[in-house]
């Protein structure tokens, strides 16, 4: 018994206490287990402004890749789990990044997969839909275009995006639709993240599937802290 707390002890100590100043990822709790990350980070949940930072695990440790000035929604972030449709908050959380998307053709080098946006694309956010928090290409009957984003018509700031998996894998009617990580307009944002046009593009050349990059949406306060995932 006490050679096994002498071992835990020392395994213990080999652990480099997290501290303060290193970086952001190695002080959450979660950053969904692979070798990139973004961090989308906001002063308070009232902001709609903030920093997007990609990073790189190296050698064991998180190695920042690039930064780039942020936009969040019109009435700021909220917990995702709380988040409802169409109050213009950006729902904080750690989500995966299913696949890339725009109206422009991918930048070179750019690995994840891509959708390019033809006339026919939509993102269906009819609650009533099949095809609830989906892209169709042609609406379907049971999505109403009045609930629905006609990609195409969103111009430079869907010249290329990458989908947030909120409320994506098992969609829950009302939580909300369509949050992305696209290419800002001219303010905040409708509940998505927003960053400029040579940021975005860097971003998709830098996100490589095969080391299962997460995005962590959150605030440096304590009401949505982004530590927290």
């Amino acid at each position: 018994m006490r050679s096994a707390l002498v071992l835990a002890s020392a395994l213990l100590m080999a652990v480099p206490p997290v501290k303060g100043d290193d970086p952001l990822p190695a002080r959450m709790a979660d950053t969904g287990g692979g070798t990139q990350l973004i961090t989308a980070e906001a002063p308070d949940a009232g902001s709609t402004t903030g920093t997007v930072t990609w990073w790189d695990r190296r050698g064991g440790r998180w190695v920042e890749a690039g930064s780039a000035p942020a936009r969040f929604g019109a009435n700021g972030l909220v917990e995702g789990d709380r988040r409802r449709q169409g109050t213009d908050t950006t729902p904080a959380g750690l989500y995966d990044l299913p696949y890339a998307f725009g109206i422009k053709p991918p930048p070179p080098r750019t690995r994840s997969p891509f959708a390019r946006v033809t006339d026919r694309s939509w993102w269906c956010q009819d609650n009533d839909s099949r095809a609830y928090n989906r892209w169709v290409e042609g609406l379907p009957r049971d999505c109403r275009a009045t609930e629905a984003e006609h990609l195409v018509s969103y111009g430079a700031r869907y010249a290329h995006a990458l989908v947030i998996g909120f409320n994506y894998d098992e969609p829950v009617r009302g939580r909300g639709a369509g949050i992305f990580l696209h290419v800002n307009g001219r303010g905040a944002t409708a509940g998505c993240v927003s960053v400029p046009a040579e940021a975005m593009r860097r971003i998709l050349v830098w996100a490589d599937p095969a080391r299962r990059p997460h995005i962590a949406i959150g605030t440096r306060d304590g009401r949505t802290a982004i530590t927290r995932y």
